[in-house]
């Protein structure tokens, strides 16, 4: 703020950052012998303003893709449990409400239920048919960091869990195992639905009235295997999910 009044004085100087102490001095003098009595106060400069936006020495941003997120369960054995997850573009776990609305129509499968989760991303479908009395479960993952995050997780709730870093497809094509309950949650919009579809019915992967779920956008009508019967059905954000039952090929 400027409190000089004198004609030969127009203007305080603005930046002082650069004044010794005895410049500063003798400048309110001058304009105190111009003005008759009124001080200027030199504005305080904040050298360091510049600064605050920059990160702390030695400090580093922590990448998109490491920055961790949180899993919550919701009923069963591991009700209320947090799990570390990491975050990732495209890696969507299954909200809690669509959860909630899938596990009670699963209310009377999953005991001793033998479970196949795959493109498990955080494993939030395995993990809660754990909690909820699934005899064990196995989730296909392939990118390798969030499988070993999702068996850190396994290891932490004690649960029978086991995790294999590899391709959905590349899975599928390997020695089969029937399973009860499939969850499948491709990536959207990359055409995988179909193939794996038909991959698990063709090469054996369903017990004779496995249940399947499937999670897609909302504009597509995958192709699935003609013995597999729409159950039931629900929104979920910008995807649908369909739950299928199985049953024996003519």
């Amino acid at each position: 703020m400027i409190y000089v009044y004198a004609d030969d004085v127009r203007h305080a100087p603005r930046d002082t950052a650069g004044m010794t102490p005895g410049v500063l001095k003798c400048l309110n003098r001058h304009i105190l012998s111009l003005c008759g009595g009124w001080r200027y106060n030199p504005p305080i400069m904040n050298r360091r303003r510049s600064s605050s936006k920059r990160p702390a020495h030695g400090s580093r941003r922590v990448s998109p893709s490491r920055a961790s997120g949180r899993l919550r369960l919701i009923g069963g054995d591991y009700r209320r449990r947090q799990l570390p997850v990491l975050e990732r573009p495209g890696l969507r776990p299954t909200p809690d409400r669509i959860r909630e609305t899938l596990f009670n129509w699963l209310a009377f499968e999953l005991a001793g239920a033998h479970v196949l989760d795959l493109y498990a991303g955080t494993g939030a479908l395995g993990l809660e048919a754990l909690s909820r009395g699934a005899a064990q479960a196995l989730f296909v993952e392939t990118d390798s960091d969030v499988a070993a995050s999702l068996s850190a997780n396994i290891a932490t709730l004690g649960a029978n869990g086991h995790v294999r870093r590899q391709a959905a497809m590349a899975f599928l094509s390997g020695p089969v195992t029937p399973f009860d309950i499939v969850f499948l949650d491709p990536p959207f919009r990359q055409g995988h639905a179909v193939d794996t579809c038909q991959a698990l019915e063709e090469h054996g992967w369903l017990s004779e009235e496995a249940l399947i779920y499937l999670e897609i956008e909302h504009e597509c009508e995958p192709r699935v295997p003609a013995n597999w019967q729409l159950h039931r059905e629900v929104r979920a954000g910008d995807g649908i999910g369909r739950l299928y039952r199985r049953h024996r090929a003519a």
